[in-house]
């Protein structure tokens, strides 16, 4: 994962009013009575500022319930991130073309799920392509490399050559110079065990979001669901669309943050796996699944993809919604959030 504040992805907007509560209200799910307590708190963590919303039946337990979740980040961080030197994944990209590495559940089940998304992709998604954002450096340098460099680093970007053995507990990068990051999926996942972790500490609903990948669980005081702003691809500040979540997670993948122009074309850090070039047919797509490592590992390959493949995916897919922007600025609305979504 890039947990550094120049190497984020994914951007949403979400609503502070009601991520911001902090009087004493009556809650849904407590017993009659009884009052509850929202506490938010933010920290830097993974290249960041994350921020966790929790509601539970006092202050003390609510703030514990953050803490929890601000643990379990910072011991995923630990293992998944490619910018701390010691962590798993690290260690995996160090022994590329050497040998296998053992790696703890998480990574695994991380690097597993991001090769599910890959294949439902059809390889838009993928978490070998490092070496080919490296070479078009699109915010530290603007440049457009040739056709033939690009072509030269085809090889370390091949996912076959990423082997995942279960039984063993491994990973192996069959090449030198391969590298894997699995910032693409790694914050939806970490959404998810935060919440599992928020929960466990008492915790009745609450949000993580961690940057543009949020997670949301239960319900705020008075029975409210989680308002979040999706951003709008071309309008600096504004906002696409409303949507009312409840353990639901979102997360947003578009063109509008780490890009440049020249001669009229955008070039941005999305690539196309198979041309190594910027995707094309998308200025952002927006997916929300029950889990946050489906909602977090499909909207990139889904913006590769395009609208039209990538939102007969969704269809397919069971409690898996998108809201697509083509390249032309047109907006698709899955079939499951018509009458859900509000227009600013």
């Amino acid at each position: 994962m890039h947990f550094k504040p120049s190497k984020e992805l994914f951007y949403i907007q979400t609503c502070c009013l009601a991520l911001l509560v902090g009087a004493f209200f009556g809650c849904a799910g407590i017993p009659s009575g009884q009052e509850s307590v929202v506490v938010t708190r933010a920290q830097m963590q993974m290249g960041t500022v994350v921020r966790i919303t929790a509601v539970a039946q006092s202050e003390s337990v609510a703030q514990a319930v953050a803490t929890a979740g601000f643990a379990e980040i910072r011991r995923l961080e630990e293992l998944l991130s490619t910018w701390i030197f010691t962590s798993e994944l690290s260690r995996v990209n160090a022994a590329a073309g050497v040998m296998p590495v053992s790696v703890s559940p998480d990574t695994l089940t991380v690097v597993q799920r991001a090769m599910q998304a890959a294949e439902l992709t059809g390889g838009g998604f993928n978490i070998a392509i490092g070496p080919a954002v490296d070479a078009w450096r699109v915010t530290e340098a603007q440049r457009i490399p040739a056709a033939s460099e690009l072509e030269a680093l085809r090889p370390l970007v091949d996912l076959r050559a990423v082997h995942v053995a279960e039984r063993d507990r491994t990973i192996y990068l069959e090449k030198t110079g391969m590298r894997i990051d699995v910032g693409g999926i790694g914050k939806g996942y970490t959404a998810d065990q935060a919440v599992t972790a928020m929960q466990k500490a008492g915790a009745i609903a609450g949000v993580v979001a961690l940057s543009g990948d949020i997670k949301t669980f239960g319900r705020l005081p008075g029975g409210k669901m989680f308002p979040v702003g999706i951003q709008h691809p071309r309008q600096e500040g504004a906002v696409l669309a409303w949507i009312d979540l409840q353990d639901e997670a979102i997360s947003t993948a578009g063109d509008y943050e780490r890009f440049f122009e020249r001669d009229g074309v955008r070039y941005h850090h999305i690539l196309d796996p198979k041309t190594l070039q910027p995707a094309r047919l998308c200025q952002s797509v927006t997916v929300i699944a029950k889990e946050g490592v489906w909602a977090d590992g499909l909207d990139t390959g889904i913006f590769v993809m395009g609208p039209e493949r990538g939102m007969e995916l969704v269809e397919q897919l069971p409690d898996v919604e998108a809201i697509i922007v083509d390249h032309d600025g047109h907006m698709l609305v899955s079939s499951g959030l018509k009458g859900r979504i509000r227009l600013p």
